[in-house]
């Protein structure tokens, strides 16, 4: 998830800037303090592949709008942004968010939800080298605690990292209830009860519109996307 890399470059790089000027800031002038030139071109490419580092991406635009504002709850947007656009991280989300609090991780079955992810693409040692940074990441948002024996603990979203699922979901043309049952929510321990007052929170922030009203509920983005962003958001699913 590289989050000491990418708070470090939201501190050096304004919102609005656009992807050049976070590869100059990277490559350059080295903001990330990288021992050598490839590993900075390295870097601003794994970030770039990540995050996209573009605000002319929607993610990454409402990405750097909620990390502003929600501190507390940056590790999860990382983590939600790094799970849209990293298909290896998806593959591991099951084997970890099927996870009990307190239960160790079993690397196997992480290996094996990879590995079945890409079949015979990764030889052994690229393979094992994923599943460390898989493991890695999932620490660094929170779900797992330790080091060589890694345990599951309970994560719970913050208003602004619960509307970023939300949005995720509402981009893949979901809506009303399935909103919150999507993959993107099933990262956060918490019940359809609780996102809900979590969406309630993130409603007072006025990034995200929220309409519910028995079992009918209705979310909006129309704060932080554009008309046609809109508009792209209904297709299939």
């Amino acid at each position: 998830m590289m989050l000491d890399e990418l708070t470090s470059l939201f501190e050096q790089v304004p919102p609005g800037a656009p992807r050049a000027r976070y590869a100059e800031a990277i490559v350059d002038e080295n903001v990330l303090r990288k021992p050598t030139g490839s590993t900075r071109k390295l870097t601003n490419q794994r970030l770039g592949e990540l995050y996209g580092l573009d605000p002319s991406v929607p993610l990454f635009r409402v990405l750097r709008l909620f990390w502003k504002a929600d501190e507390p709850g940056r590790q999860l947007l990382a983590l939600l942004a790094a799970l849209a656009r990293d298909p290896l991280l998806r593959a591991s989300a099951d084997p970890i968010l099927r996870m009990h609090p307190g239960e160790e991780l079993s690397r196997q079955a992480l290996t094996n939800a990879v590995r079945a992810a890409v079949d015979d693409r990764l030889n052994a040692g690229t393979l094992d080298k994923v599943v460390r940074n898989t493991a890695s990441t999932w620490t660094q948002s929170g779900h797992l605690a330790g080091r060589s024996r890694k345990t599951r603990q309970r994560v719970q979203p913050t208003p602004l990292a619960a509307a970023f699922a939300l949005l995720l979901g509402y981009m893949l043309g979901l809506r009303g209830e399935r909103l919150f049952e999507s993959t993107w929510c099933r990262v956060f321990d918490a019940t359809f009860d609780e996102l809900v007052f979590a969406a309630m929170d993130a409603k007072r922030t006025g990034y995200i519109e929220l309409k519910h009203a028995g079992s009918v509920i209705d979310v909006g983005f129309s704060a932080v996307l554009t008309n046609e962003e809109r508009q792209l958001s209904y297709g299939s699913h």
